[in-house]
């Protein structure tokens, strides 16, 4: 059972909570905040905190901006990092109209709803995620560079990895905030760090995500570095990815585990897969939002470019890991940690649950390295790439219904048109490659 309206109360008490901050995020997964006293903590509680829902991105027009912010008092937590004399708490959560009626606009809402279509169909969902990030050097001014702090490589130790005191302060931190952490190294890139975080229901999962890279960057702050989530900061190296290890249970068995298969897979793992192949293109605009997410998806990185399953082989975009019986699961690889993890749960599910329920057949996986076939071995395969861009991504996004369902009307078409914009913005630019590349030869 989780923390009630009166636990939080007492906690906060307890631990000498002056302030908290009441935390959600916009469409774009950006964190935002409404700072509190602890005497303003009951009426908080009680969803009677209100803010102005016009200035956040994608929300609500300047006409009906009123909007109450409405804690999940299980999410309550103390920052490490602030004072002894006045500790500072978080709480995350929903945004609910002045009538109380839950707001269409808001990613966790919708993550909700995802997962209570996945229970009315007898499913409960776990999320194990694997969130890789670069550690940079701040200027003599503070300003971020993208300089990294080590030339180290896959599971280097210390000397080498400079970074490796910050990756620990971020475990233990998160750690300190109730955050279970399966296992922490530097990735492959200089400046790379991966911090894998402990299996939970999709929904805390998606708010531990939040969380975590708000601590990675206020502790790389602290420290005179700077985290980003940004999938490629760095030309000719590895990107940063999202892997998404997901597993369906049903009265709590493994619905995804099939001992009598060969492969130990059941038929409704198969579904889910075929449901996330289905709609790859399009949910892809959702996983990997940014005009950079697109760098990170090129040969030759480690990150996935064709549509496939496999088991094992890490070339596809979606892996069966080894682990059977009730550790059986999908890990699904093209994500990237810009997303918004709300989003990008309520699509990536909505899709598998759409392969379960259209009952679609998931082709052969692919033991071979997809990187290495020909084109015309992949195209004998039926194997497709994903989308090269993301202007390619928003139109597969814009005419799957699906995605739309799984959205709402009000963050479908307001991500739709906002992403539409940046397109625009970054199209009509004129960049440094092409100043260096044309302004001298023709």
């Amino acid at each position: 059972m989780g923390l009630t309206k009166t636990d939080v109360l007492e906690k906060a008490k307890a631990l000498n909570v002056k302030f908290i901050r009441l935390q959600f995020t916009d469409i774009l997964g950006v964190v935002k905040n409404v700072a509190i006293p602890l005497q303003s903590l009951e009426a908080a509680l009680d969803g009677q905190i209100m803010f102005d829902g016009s200035s956040i991105e994608g929300f609500v027009r300047i006409e009906e901006s009123d909007m109450y912010l409405d804690p999940d008092p299980d999410t309550f937590a103390i920052f490490p990092w602030s004072p002894p004399e006045g500790m500072t708490a978080r709480l995350m959560c929903d945004i609910k109209h002045p009538d109380g009626s839950p707001f269409a606009g808001d990613p966790r809402t919708t993550l909700k709803r995802v997962l209570r279509e996945a229970h009315e169909l007898g499913y409960d969902i776990t999320v194990g995620p694997e969130p890789e990030f670069f550690l940079f050097e701040r200027d003599k001014d503070g300003k971020a560079t993208n300089r990294t702090v080590d030339q180290a490589g896959y599971f280097d130790l210390s000397p080498v990895d400079l970074g490796e005191d910050v990756r620990r302060e971020i475990v233990l931190t998160l750690e300190q905030m109730g955050i279970g952490i399966e296992a922490t190294h530097h990735e492959v890139s200089p400046g790379q760090h991966e911090i894998d975080l402990r299996y939970a229901d999709a929904l805390r999962t998606a708010d531990n995500i939040v969380t975590f890279r708000f601590v990675a960057r206020t502790v790389a702050l602290q420290r005179n570095f700077h985290a980003t989530f940004m999938p490629k900061p760095l030309q000719g190296v590895n990107g940063s990815g999202l892997h998404l290890h997901q597993a369906l249970f049903k009265d709590g068995v493994n619905a995804f585990q099939d001992p009598k298969h060969p492969d130990g897979i059941s038929k409704i793992g198969l579904r889910y897969i075929a449901g996330l192949i289905e709609h790859a293109k399009a949910f892809t605009a959702i996983t990997n939002p940014l005009i950079n997410s697109y760098k990170r998806l090129v040969p030759g990185y480690e990150a996935p470019v064709y549509i496939a399953w496999s088991m094992g082989n890490r070339s596809p975009m979606i892996r069966v890991p080894q682990a059977r019986g009730e550790a059986t699961r999908i890990e699904l690889r093209s994500p990237d940690p810009s997303c918004n993890p709300y989003l990008a749960l309520a699509v990536t599910i909505k899709a598998g649950l759409d392969g379960i329920k259209r009952k679609l057949d998931a082709p052969a996986p692919v033991s071979r390295n997809i990187y290495r076939m020909h084109e015309h071995e992949r195209r004998e395969y039926g194997i497709e790439n994903l989308p090269e861009d993301l202007a390619e991504a928003l139109d597969y996004f814009e005419k799957d219904n699906v995605m739309r369902e799984a959205l709402g009307e009000h963050i479908f078409s307001r991500f739709l048109e906002a992403k539409r914009i940046e397109w625009e913005i970054y199209r009509q630019q004129v960049h440094d490659w092409e100043i260096d590349q044309y302004l001298t030869v023709y």
